[in-house]
């Protein structure tokens, strides 16, 4: 992925030069190397060292001399020009960190959008069909059916009742099929006959 925030190759050289003269390999009042031997040592056209140096001259860390070359102006000002470059270096770094963070953040957001869509489109269904209101009803600690699943349990021909869905801590798991195994807290969404909260009750006691 594209930050927008790529460095320069002039700058990263005026950098990289900054960092040698500040470790003593070239010294201050030194006449540094001319822009051709410089573009063959960084691989880069001579167009690109002279905007480096440039650089390097706005910030008096050296002195370009038409017609006599570059020389090393200052160690000090190659140091804070160093300084400079890390301290915008590290703002670049909080605004790809926040950038990817707002990403994630709509990542969050749209599975959210799905799930309540989900949410709303299984009720509408419950609400136009003709199947009562479902009942819920807590699955107790005791019960000899958790561990088991649906179909080992027989559910239907023992209560009567269709599970059309179990509530299970945040979750909502619709229309579980004959494998979906009980848990101990899940919560029980049955639809049936008036009498499926007697018979389901006594059944989960069993």
């Amino acid at each position: 992925m594209s930050n927008g925030l790529e460095v320069p190759t002039y700058m990263k050289i005026a950098v990289d030069m900054a960092g040698r003269i500040y470790k003593g390999e070239f010294l201050e009042g030194e006449k540094l190397r001319g822009r051709s031997t410089l573009a063959g040592e960084y691989n880069v056209s001579p167009e690109t060292i002279r905007r480096a140096m440039r650089l390097l001259e706005d910030m008096e860390v050296v002195t370009v001399t038409q017609g006599s070359g570059i020389y090393v102006k200052s160690k000090e000002k190659a140091y804070h020009f160093m300084e400079r470059f890390k301290q915008k270096e590290s703002i670049g770094e909080l605004k790809n960190r926040i950038r990817d963070l707002l990403e994630q953040k709509k990542r969050i957001e749209s599975e959210i959008q799905e799930m309540l869509n989900t949410i709303v489109e299984y009720a509408d269904k419950l609400k136009h069909s003709n199947l009562i209101t479902p009942i819920e009803i807590a699955l107790p600690s005791n019960s000899h059916i958790i561990g088991k699943n649906i179909d080992d349990t027989k559910f239907w021909q023992n209560t009567g009742a269709t599970i059309v869905g179990i509530k299970r801590g945040k979750r909502l798991i619709i229309s579980p099929g004959p494998y979906a195994q009980f848990q101990e807290g899940d919560i029980l969404l049955i639809v049936g006959d008036p009498y499926i909260h007697e018979r389901t009750s006594q059944f989960l006691l069993k």
